[in-house]
């Protein structure tokens, strides 16, 4: 009887590790992670609203130190978590070949979080860069800007007159974070999660030895 009930025990430890581990890649605590100035193959930023899709990535200017010769990739993309102010360079590749024929415009303003529904929920506190619209045929938007604080900021990109709210399209940035840090809230997810498999383990174990221990004393 106690092997079988290490065996129950046993089982749901490895289950319970099993699921944790992908846990772990999901949540990116896994060996994917990348640092700041290496390569992040892993990055696909695809940005969308219901009209529109952008293939977007921030390049940050590498300061003396990255300059360094045994440094072979100072200039590394990030999506929308940027470590540091200081002059970057902004590509959004077109997804939809439809917009290709339509001007766009460009905007960087710094904002402030309202805590209010969208489209309310930022405040525009000042422009950074404000490009007029032109043509991109080839669907490569391309921008450049000085960054001089860490903060929020919002990335416009004007499609067409941009009179509907949908043709404002948003890419939310945030400056001064680490780029592979997780949300707080799914962290907690995730230790839930494996609190939970952890639990239902240990309810399955009970739940065999108890039936176990009713089957020996029926025999």
């Amino acid at each position: 009887m106690n092997i079988q009930r290490l065996n129950y025990y046993f089982i749901s430890c490895l289950i319970a590790f099993a699921l944790s581990l992908t846990g772990c890649e999901q949540f990116g605590f896994g060996s994917k992670q990348s640092n700041a100035l290496g390569n992040r193959p892993d990055l696909d930023c695809i940005i969308a609203n219901d009209f529109y899709a952008v293939h977007f990535s921030a390049y940050l200017q590498p300061d003396s130190k990255e300059l360094k010769p045994e440094n072979k990739a100072a200039f590394v993309p990030f999506c929308q978590k940027i470590p540091r102010a200081g002059k970057m360079f902004f590509t959004a590749d077109l997804i939809d070949r439809d917009i290709r024929t339509t001007p766009i415009g460009i905007r960087l303003v710094e904002v402030e979080k309202t805590g209010q529904k969208f489209p309310d929920d930022i405040r525009e506190i000042r422009t950074i860069i404000e490009l007029p619209a032109k043509l991109y045929p080839r669907g490569a938007v391309e921008a450049r800007a000085e960054v001089d604080k860490n903060g929020d900021y919002v990335m416009y990109f004007l499609i067409g007159e941009a009179v509907e709210e949908d043709d404002k399209f948003r890419v939310p940035l945030e400056v001064g974070v680490d780029p592979d840090g997780q949300p707080i809230i799914l962290v907690i997810g995730f230790v839930i999660g494996l609190v939970v498999l952890l639990g239902l383990g240990l309810l399955l174990y009970w739940y065999k030895a108890r039936r176990q221990l009713s089957d020996d004393l029926t025999t």
